[in-house]
């Protein structure tokens, strides 16, 4: 399913021990924990793009605690994925959500990030999933109609190439940040529905939409790690414990004919 990225080449790509090809010679090598980096240089707008090393380990952490679990259960309602559907989570980061879902539900999970932080560590915590540096917001590295099912969690949306990769009926599940998402910290948010639903209008249909909020009492470090996860100076940290507000507005679509 994979295809080349080299420009002009787009030939689907052989997988052998420690490589993948084309038949026209391009060769990229799997790393030892399992990802393949297709990242192009035209690709890049930085030496090492996408979310950072410490960004990375902050948002594992407070995966870990616990923070994410409301929003991932959110998410599994609102798309209804099945032991057979194929997805892909484009700008998944770290995998947490792709990874948990995919083990809770037993699909075959595909992600794909600009960040080589990000999904090396998707791949070694999640080994059952296949895990691509790429930039989704230009090309996914796929065949038409290759899913059943895409996800973007939080992440940049390309209604374009979502459509190509789509199979005929297939759904598409968009998390956008809440107006009340982290509003301890940065105050009210606006509200992003109208946008995305402009976004999508042309090829999609929209299913459903829903709000899910949590809230979750973080001690000074996972304060931290909420700001570095975000990228917020962290000239003057809140007080500690807060009682921080996480929400996801997630809208479902279905692929028009």
């Amino acid at each position: 399913m994979l295809l080349c990225p080299v420009r002009d080449c787009r030939l689907h790509l052989e997988r052998e021990a420690r490589r993948v090809f084309c038949a026209r010679g391009h060769s990229f090598d799997i790393a030892r924990t399992g990802y393949i980096n297709l990242l192009q240089p035209q690709d890049r707008r930085s030496r090492q793009p996408g979310d950072t090393a410490q960004a990375v380990a902050a948002r594992r952490r407070l995966h870990d605690l616990g923070v994410t679990g409301p929003l991932i259960q959110g998410i599994a309602e609102m798309s209804r994925l099945t032991r057979d559907d194929i997805v892909l989570d484009a700008g998944c980061g770290n995998g947490d959500f792709l990874g948990t879902l995919a083990t809770q539900t037993g699909f075959a999970g595909f992600g794909v990030d600009i960040s080589v932080a990000a999904v090396d560590a998707a791949a070694r915590r999640y080994p059952g999933g296949e895990w691509i540096v790429a930039n989704a917001d230009r090309f996914i590295p796929y065949a038409a109609a290759t899913f059943s099912a895409v996800l973007s969690i939080t992440a940049r949306r390309n209604a374009a190439e979502f459509r190509r990769v789509l199979r005929a009926g297939g759904r598409l599940l968009i998390a956008i940040p809440s107006p009340d998402d982290l509003v301890e910290l940065r105050g009210p948010g606006r509200d992003r529905v109208p946008g995305a639903l402009e976004a999508f209008a042309r090829d999609f249909e929209l299913l459903a939409h829903r709000r899910v909020t949590t809230a979750a009492e973080l001690d000074a470090a996972a304060l931290q790690d909420v700001l570095h996860s975000i990228y917020r100076p962290i000239g003057s940290p809140p007080a500690a414990p807060l009682r921080v507000t996480f929400g996801l507005d997630l809208l479902h679509f279905r692929i028009t004919p």
